[in-house]
């Protein structure tokens, strides 16, 4: 036990939390912000079954997502064994794992957010952009990206928060191996299970409270500030 009364398998569970929640995070942000661009601003065939792809995990079971990942990335999945074989690159319990069905579960919450902020931002400034030499490309970069900027953080914190409470498909997909895939939620759901495990479960539950509470006023602090960089008056 250290200072604050935690183990060190404690503290290995926590940190791989934090990574695993980065890593799902920042691996999934370009392809969210691109679906919510498509599907904010696209018109396009098939637009709403896109849409519904993308909510998928948040109707799902998330067991049975888990299980989809395992058929489908697993080292025996179609898209496992390609990358597998090809690049050496395996999901199934492994953390990589983890941070992969982290991602899938939070997409949803990254992409409903920053779609809402660029429905939200007036087409008449791209147009304007447009008018004036500007490229889509450009026009996005420098006009649309800027101002959705908030909802952008948003999304973010979001997903991070997500992915550190996801358990379902994480333990579905790549089990609960102390020091490689136990995350904070799959050992807290560790010590429930043992008899006198429940002071463990409860440092562990205020640790998540504690993080995910920062984690949400680290948004609202951000997303104000990039508002104020954007609109100061």
């Amino acid at each position: 036990m250290d200072m604050f009364g935690l183990s060190t398998e404690e503290w290995t569970a926590i940190l791989l939390s934090l990574r695993v929640s980065v890593v799902a995070m920042l691996a999934s942000l370009p392809l969210g912000i691109l679906v919510a661009l498509l599907l904010a601003r696209g018109r396009f065939w098939g637009k709403s079954v896109l849409n519904g792809i993308v909510h998928l995990p948040l109707i799902l079971p998330p067991v049975v997502t888990g299980f989809l990942l395992l058929i489908l990335f697993g080292r025996r999945g179609p898209i496992g064994s390609l990358l597998d074989q090809h690049f050496g690159i395996v999901f199934s319990f492994r953390w990589t794992g983890a941070a992969l069905a982290c991602a899938v579960m939070a997409f949803p919450l990254m992409v409903r957010s920053i779609r809402l902020s660029i429905e939200a931002v007036d087409r008449k400034l791209e147009e304007a952009a447009g008018t004036l030499g500007a490229g889509p490309i450009l026009v996005f970069l420098t006009v649309t990206l800027p101002l959705t900027l908030p909802g952008i953080i948003t999304g973010m914190i979001l997903s991070f928060a997500k992915a550190m409470g996801e358990f379902g498909a994480t333990i579905t997909f790549v089990s609960n191996i102390p020091g490689e895939t136990q995350t904070l939620s799959s050992a807290i759901y560790t010590f429930t299970q043992v008899p006198g495990g429940d002071a463990g479960a409860l440092r562990l539950t205020f640790v998540a409270i504690i993080i995910s509470m920062t984690a949400l006023l680290a948004s609202e602090f951000l997303a104000r500030f990039a508002g104020r960089r954007i609109d100061p008056e």
